[in-house]
């Protein structure tokens, strides 16, 4: 497996740059499913992700935009389903992102009145998020590089917190990582996060037809691991069905207030990754959880 190098100075653009090759290597990992702790998850996350950011910025950064909050890749946009509340809800409120990225959502966030914190894992996405607040020259958002999973706040330091398909999968204890989230809240407010639609486990990650067969337990809950020559996990997502995420939410001291499954809307015609029209418009590819702190 490649090791991280040390990473530049976020000011130097074309230190920055220049860094993507050799961070993107290809580490000849095997997939297998097999369990994974929570400190293997977590290294390995931060680890995938500084290694691969660059790539994942150059991918799809055009979509994702660099001030746009957009739950997922069949690009529902929060500005039209309102999901984390009013518009007047947001001014002033105190955000937290997890699994931020870039901090593309926050940016919109920001824009629209909040203060948000984008928290991030890895600090090379951070670095982007950097990159991002220096070329528009404006007010940068504010990162943070922490473990979803253990906030570095206080307890109701927050008005909403809000992931898109960032932290929840690639956390191994996902029941704890709610009960931070419930921690950091006000009562009252509201938890919004996307994920992989979880039926999609129990299918092929293929954009094309051999997507459509399914092929695993939609029940089996092994993680996803993809492991270095030494058995050293170096990217990790953890499955939970419907059932357990509502578990989770309501164990933790939520109230689901929403179960959103974006359909694939007409005219979009762009693939990423396993997401595509084909596989869309008849099987969901996203779930998206509204809840709100007791």
């Amino acid at each position: 497996m490649s090791t991280t190098p040390d990473l530049p100075d976020p000011t130097d653009l074309s230190a920055l740059a220049a860094l993507g090759d050799q961070l993107s290597e290809d580490d000849d990992s095997e997939a297998v499913r097999r369990e994974a702790a929570p400190a293997e998850s977590s290294r390995a996350s931060r680890h995938w992700w500084d290694r691969n950011a660059d790539e994942y910025q150059d991918e799809h950064g055009e979509f994702l935009g660099d001030a746009r909050f957009t739950w997922c890749p069949e690009g529902l946009d929060e500005a039209d389903a309102r999901l984390l509340g009013s518009p007047d809800s947001l001014k002033g409120a105190k955000v937290l992102e997890l699994g931020a990225g870039a901090a593309q959502c926050s940016r919109w966030l920001a824009a629209q009145g909040a203060i948000p914190v984008a928290l991030d894992i890895s600090y090379r996405q951070l670095q982007h998020s950097r990159r991002i607040d220096l070329e528009a020259g404006g007010e940068p958002v504010a990162v943070l590089q922490a473990d979803a999973a253990v906030l570095p706040f206080a307890d109701g330091s927050f008005d909403l917190v809000c992931s898109a398909y960032g932290a929840v999968p690639f956390s191994a204890d996902t029941a704890a990582l709610m009960r931070e989230v419930h921690r950091v809240l006000r009562p009252g407010a509201r938890w919004v996060f996307s994920v992989t639609h979880p039926i999609r486990w129990a299918f092929p990650d293929e954009p094309g037809v051999e997507g459509l067969t399914a092929t695993a337990s939609y029940f089996d809950r092994t993680p996803y691991v993809e492991q270095d020559e030494h058995g050293h996990a170096t990217y990790v997502e953890h499955h939970r069905t419907l059932g357990d995420r509502v578990r989770e939410l309501t164990g933790a001291g939520f109230r689901l207030l929403d179960l959103v499954e974006p359909e694939w809307p007409d005219g979009h015609e762009q693939e990423w990754g396993g997401w595509s029209p084909l596989r869309g418009r008849l099987i969901p590819g996203t779930a998206i959880f509204v809840a709100q702190r007791d």
